[in-house]
């Protein structure tokens, strides 16, 4: 009699366990995923966070996909003056995501992967508003592309960057256009050769970053840099960011003449009154 009340009190309990084994499955996969960019907004500035640090923040198809439209997100509308980007964890990001560039997920798919990457990295630039990257870590491979591609970056003393494909038989060769119409020739090449770190100083030097300042106060200084856009006419701000990056890096000659009928365009076509904060 005891041993059949014994055998009937074990079965209960390993009933109770697979009931609670079962039942934390399915609540695990009731929990939504969290997004791979959490994009916020308040006067006028839009933050945009990598939000995928347990991959180190990796540029995968659908990191750039999420970033994109993060930036794309009511680009027009007037209350939006200025973008920061950010990310959570200790990696600003790691670059592409290795798994997606194996042979097994075939030309197709890498060419979806460098064409959606291109062309986050041409958006930035062409967007009318200001981008700025608050980097709080490692920026390696695409990652650092990502800073360079950026109109303003705002780093932390601890923050790293690299090119380090050459070293796993990948050369980061669409990174070396941004980092090299940022820093100069030789310290793009001795990076992209090397794939060795750079400090932050070192790229403050180069002029790889705007800004390096104590961990402590990073967004302190980039959110002051960005509220000092907001004070600034958008159309201006506008203009002047596009008349930038038409610039060639070569001589002056093939620039100055569109620049001076552009100009003269404006002049003709813009109220004075706009030139204030709009």
């Amino acid at each position: 009699m005891s041993r059949n009340l014994f055998y009937r009190a074990a079965n209960i309990v390993q009933l109770c366990r697979f009931t609670l084994l079962v039942g934390s499955k399915s609540l695990c996969t009731q929990i939504p995923a969290e997004p791979l960019t959490v994009r916020q907004q308040n006067n006028g500035i839009r933050s945009i966070i990598l939000n995928n640090p347990k991959k180190r923040n990796a540029l995968s198809l659908s990191m750039l996909e999420s970033l994109r439209s993060n930036i794309l997100a009511d680009i027009d509308s007037d209350d939006l003056r200025v973008i920061v980007i950010s990310a959570k964890g200790p990696v600003f990001s790691s670059g592409h995501d290795l798994k997606e560039l194996t042979s097994a997920q075939g030309r197709d798919y890498h060419f979806k992967v460098f064409q959606a990457c291109s062309e986050v990295m041409t958006l930035i630039q062409d967007i009318p508003v200001p981008v700025i990257a608050m980097v709080n870590g490692v920026a390696t491979a695409a990652g650092c592309q990502l800073v360079a591609s950026c109109d303003i970056a705002v780093v932390t003393e601890k923050s790293t960057f690299a090119t380090p494909g050459v070293n796993v038989g990948l050369f980061c060769s669409t990174p070396a256009v941004a980092i090299g119409r940022a820093v100069p020739k030789k310290v793009a090449m001795e990076m992209l050769f090397t794939g060795s770190p750079i400090s932050a100083q070192d790229a403050l030097l180069h002029g790889l970053v705007s800004k390096v300042v104590p961990e402590e106060r990073l967004e302190h200084e980039t959110l002051a840099i960005a509220r000092r856009v907001c004070q600034a006419s958008r159309p201006v701000v506008a203009l002047g960011k596009a008349t930038f990056h038409r610039w060639p890096r070569g001589g002056m000659r093939p620039t100055l003449q569109p620049l001076v009928s552009w100009w003269i365009t404006w002049l003709s076509e813009t109220d004075r009154r706009g030139y204030g904060p709009s």
